[in-house]
């Protein structure tokens, strides 16, 4: 496995290997590797002759300073994983490398940025599809992999290399678990024993708007009040947001639901212990089975 630093030789490798004909499949990361980013290894594995995986942590997409500090860093095991997970490059840029101070261009990508984490951390999106223009061009990849987890960047990173002409297969990959349903994040890690315990009503919350649905429910509001009924329960979360959207434009969804619809949730912890650690952020989601027709579900 290869460890690079600078763009330049990302560039030249992958220009030699484009040359002999083989597909390049990159991974973005932020480090902090769990078996869900392995899960992305893999399935650029099935895509690809070399599968290289990037590791930065993006100053760029964090709105609150102490957010940047907190986040996890574990180089050493990162490269580990990547190593037994049969990784062929790692790109681990410096923050000049990626972040240059004289740096005057970003990317940015219209409506598809303003709602849920949009609204709520002014200027993410910009970070994100600034490196992650960056990352693509330096890695000139033929197809790139990311999470569903992170339903709405990996829809704006979709309408970005569409817009622009990347030329690069953006794939989605479902989101991977916990034993008990929560879904697998770096920033679980920060999480003290009792968050961690209460982090499953992010699950929950899912699971009760969908049984809903399934039972017939369409109303906006009462799917919503289920989620957050949910959320409630654990003493410790405070919802940043709970909304259900249009899956593709992410668009408010109408008061009463007609089509699927994307619940997405953003919910701070508060530390179990307040002398112990900080609160953090969990997102998740789920497309919820609307029917589009009386008499039954969507496929």
């Amino acid at each position: 496995m290869r460890i690079l630093e600078t763009v330049a030789e990302l560039q030249r490798l992958a220009d030699a290997e484009r040359a002999a004909g083989r597909r390049i499949a990159l991974v973005p990361t932020m480090g902090a590797l769990h078996p869900g980013h392995l899960s992305l290894v893999k399935e650029a594995r099935e895509r690809a002759d070399r599968v290289w995986v990037s590791i930065f942590v993006n100053p760029t997409q964090f709105d609150d300073p102490k957010d940047l500090s907190d986040y996890p860093r574990t180089l050493d095991a990162d490269l580990a994983a990547c190593e037994l997970a049969g990784v062929d490059v790692v790109f681990r840029p410096g923050v000049e490398e990626m972040c240059p101070g004289d740096g005057r261009t970003t990317v940015a990508v219209a409506e598809l940025c303003e709602p849920l984490c949009g609204r709520s951390r002014p200027g993410h999106f910009r970070g994100v599809t600034t490196i992650v223009s960056k990352l693509l061009l330096a890695a000139k990849p033929h197809v790139a992999v990311f999470g569903e987890k992170d339903y709405q960047q990996l829809a704006v990173i979709r309408r970005m290399v569409r817009d622009l002409g990347f030329g690069v297969d953006i794939v989605g990959v479902p989101t991977l678990r916990e034993s008990d349903g929560l879904a697998m994040s770096s920033r679980n890690a920060n999480l003290d024993p009792e968050a961690r315990r209460q982090a499953v009503a992010l699950v929950r919350a899912l699971d009760a708007a969908e049984a809903a649905v399934i039972s017939g429910e369409t109303d906006r509001d009462a799917l919503l009040a289920r989620a957050r009924a949910e959320i409630a329960r654990a003493p410790l979360a405070r919802i940043d947001y709970a909304e259900l959207c249009d899956p593709d434009s992410l668009a408010a969804a109408p008061v009463r639901l007609t089509a699927p619809a994307l619940l997405a949730l953003a919910v701070f912890f508060e530390p179990g212990d307040p002398d112990a650690g900080s609160r953090v952020r969990l997102i998740d989601n789920r497309v919820l089975p609307v029917a589009r027709e009386r008499g039954g579900l969507s496929a």
